[in-house]
């Protein structure tokens, strides 16, 4: 898929768990088109429009969240949310 990509750390220390899916997926949902994430820039990708398949790509701390997509809002705000820990933890300022 050619398009626009950003990867971001997991610094969450519960990972990718299902808290974060869920708001992934709801995130992901509010835009058109593709968006997809990955551990690795070379995949295997999953939609990040399903929760089921965002959940088996098993995240924890530590690993990079690659997201990419035909929509550059939609990889920014991904992208943003990961880098906010999904608005779990204190933030930074």
């Amino acid at each position: 898929m050619s398009g626009h990509h950003d990867a971001v750390p997991i610094h969450n220390p519960s990972g990718l768990h299902a808290r974060p899916a869920v708001k992934i997926t709801k995130l992901a949902k509010s835009f058109p088109g593709t968006l997809e994430v990955s551990l690795s820039a070379d995949g295997p990708w999953v939609d990040a429009k399903s929760m089921v398949r965002v959940m088996k790509l098993r995240a924890g701390h530590g690993s990079v969240l690659h997201v990419r997509g035909d929509d550059a809002a939609g990889v920014a705000a991904l992208a943003d949310l990961a880098r906010r820990d999904f608005d779990e933890g204190p933030q930074e300022s």
